[in-house]
């Protein structure tokens, strides 16, 4: 990983020089998503799906305040 992330930085093209270095500057973040056996993507993707699921219901139907209501009321 570290070859790879010097060879772009000096010789990539433009988009993969700056991939790299938003990359370098986020390095510790990547390297324990890779390496970590524990992840939230799979809880945090639950709560995007429940999340859209009252949008959706409440769509033309409630206001703003409503929606946020059902979505912080909803049991888990």
């Amino acid at each position: 990983m570290d070859h790879w992330m010097a060879r772009a930085l000096d010789q990539g093209p433009q988009p993969v020089q700056g991939f790299a270095a938003f990359f370098q500057n986020d390095r510790a973040t990547v390297v324990n998503g890779l390496t970590l056996p524990r992840s939230s993507g799979a809880a945090a993707e639950g709560q995007v799906t429940r999340i859209k699921v009252i949008k959706r219901r409440s769509y033309g139907r409630a206001s703003f305040a409503l929606v946020r209501t059902l979505v912080l009321t909803q049991p888990l």
